[in-house]
């Protein structure tokens, strides 16, 4: 599943990121890792999202959000 199918007020764990280096660099250095837990604060159209990762707020457009793959909090 990718994080743009997310809904408001789920929690999921990322999986892989498929984004250029260094954007991917850029989102591990704000503790966006395999295995980091999110949820989905609020959305904004066609995959544009507020998620808190961490303790921290962050908005991502949604070129990124296409190309971040997770699963839902709580599955195997």
């Amino acid at each position: 599943m990718l994080l743009k199918d997310m809904q408001i007020g789920q929690n999921c764990v990322v999986e892989k990121i498929r984004l250029p280096f260094q954007l991917e660099r850029r989102l591990q250095a704000l503790g966006m890792t395999n295995e980091a837990r999110l949820s989905v604060l609020n959305r904004k159209g066609r995959g544009i999202m507020i998620i808190k990762l961490r303790g921290a707020r962050l908005a991502l457009g949604c070129n990124i959000t296409q190309n971040i793959q997770v699963r839902k909090a709580g599955e195997a």
